[in-house]
């Protein structure tokens, strides 16, 4: 890189991962994680993988931005990887450049750590640059680099990868590799392979649960973007939506809207299936294989709702006919009424203990008497409703705001960004804006992948 420059370095985990004392000062950090400079031990590799992008196979994809320097064992004893993308061409690349402009290292960081805060597993940010050469997409943009921390970067398509070739001996280390990795006490069980199917899809459902209670939308599921530990991975045109809307789609390249807010529990499923699919060529059992995935949407449901009753301030698991249908009375209202899906939770929980005029109308009306038979401080629900219902999340205009403003050279939206998704549920003085729903002329409808 030319002229490497330090945009952001996340001390707090590096500390985590042993790496504090590369913290010398700024232009080595960004020395270190422009590429232009290998810590020491690192040996970059590319990775191999293919993958099922909406829903058509691509039988090789691979790291065609990114390289993997190595991986380290944190202070908790877990082993992570640290990945540079958009540090330049890898073997994978095809025709393009290997660099990253500067957006899609701003849109990662931030998305990356306020879903880390939210208590949402997830790949993490330790370091982001701005390389100080231009690179071209539609026009000249200021390059940058991210430095992404995952458990693993093996996928879907990774399996995918050796089971489209055959490859048996490779697909079994493969497996064998993952579950050392993920879930060494499998290792011993009757059948490992289908025990480390289970652990994947139990995961990778809790996960897509609890984009959804956020109001989450992925963008892009392939298969190369589904990981194996459970983390969220790639964040291209994702985004977390402003009014509600079951339907919504935000990436620019979703014509037909497969990966909607709504088809995400099915797309997991559909990902699971081709996951499994790989795995039948290491255990034959296919009935237990399809007994697992007849149990993904009931499993979803049921952590779905198990989140949603919460945000509502129920004293519930969920299972209850008659919460869930509060619950969905709830989202339909939001949608009906076009209302905030963020902010409306903590409005709702301003209600509690309330009386005259409802705000929420007959929605509001219902879950008064629901709240009424749990007998509960009604201070007390309040402050469990706002412990689950975020208060700051990170706006698509506001993403996009410290994207425009990093690219300007004014790094304050994205500082401030920062700030105040570190405390998602906190109020913050000085900083409420960064919590409102946008004005219409402030609206992101689309989101870009940013490759």
């Amino acid at each position: 890189m030319a002229a490497p420059t330090l945009l952001a370095w996340n001390a707090p985990l590096a500390e985590e991962l042993g790496l504090g004392h590369l913290a010398t000062n700024n232009q080595d950090l960004a020395e270190l994680f422009s590429g232009n400079r290998l810590p020491e031990g690192a040996d970059p590799i590319a990775l191999a993988y293919a993958g099922h992008q909406f829903g058509y196979f691509s039988a090789q994809l691979g790291d065609g931005r990114a390289v993997l320097l190595g991986d380290v064992v944190d202070t908790d004893g877990r082993r992570r990887d640290i990945q540079l993308k958009g540090s330049g061409r890898t073997p994978f690349s095809r025709r393009g450049d290997g660099r990253s402009s500067l957006g899609p290292v701003i849109r990662e960081y931030l998305l990356s750590e306020a879903m880390h805060v939210l208590g949402v597993p997830t790949t993490r940010a330790l370091a982001a640059v701005q390389s100080g050469e231009q690179v071209v997409r539609e026009l000249p943009l200021p390059g940058g680099v991210f430095t992404r921390v995952a458990a693993s970067h093996v996928r879907i398509g990774t399996f995918e990868y050796f089971a489209s070739r055959g490859d048996v001996e490779s697909l079994k280390a493969l497996a064998d590799f993952a579950i050392e990795r993920h879930a060494p006490e499998l290792a011993d069980a009757e059948r490992p392979y289908l025990a480390f199917f289970t652990r994947v899809l139990e995961a990778q459902v809790a996960l897509v649960a609890h984009w959804m209670d956020l109001g989450f939308i992925h963008g892009v599921m392939n298969t190369d973007n589904t990981s194996v530990s459970g983390e969220t991975i790639d964040y291209g045109p994702c985004a977390f939506m402003d009014e509600f809307n079951a339907s919504k789609v935000f990436s620019s390249i979703d014509h037909h809207g497969r990966y909607a807010f709504d088809q995400q529990p099915h797309i997991i499923l559909w990902n699971l299936t081709r996951l499994a699919e790989c795995l039948l060529m290491l255990d034959d059992g296919q009935a237990e294989f399809e007994d697992k995935l007849g149990r993904v949407l009931p499993l979803f449901e049921s952590l779905y709702f198990a989140r949603l009753v919460k945000k509502l301030g129920l004293e519930s698991d969920g299972e209850d006919a008659a919460d869930r249908e509060l619950v969905r009375d709830w989202l339909t209202y939001l949608q009906a009424n076009v209302l905030d899906y963020t902010l409306s939770f903590r409005e709702l929980a301003d209600r509690v203990g309330a009386d005259g005029e409802p705000r929420f109308g007959e929605f509001e009306l219902k879950w008064r008497k629901r709240l009424s038979q749990q007998d509960a401080d009604p201070a007390a629900v309040r402050d469990a409703m706002n412990a689950v219902n975020p208060r700051f999340i990170a706006r698509n205009h506001q993403v996009e705001r410290a994207i425009q403003g990093a690219i300007d050279g004014d790094l304050t939206v994205f500082n401030e960004l920062r700030t105040v998704l570190a405390n998602p549920f906190d109020e913050q003085p000085g900083l409420d804006a960064y919590a409102v729903p946008p004005m219409p002329e402030e609206r992101v409808t689309r989101t870009f992948c940013g490759t």
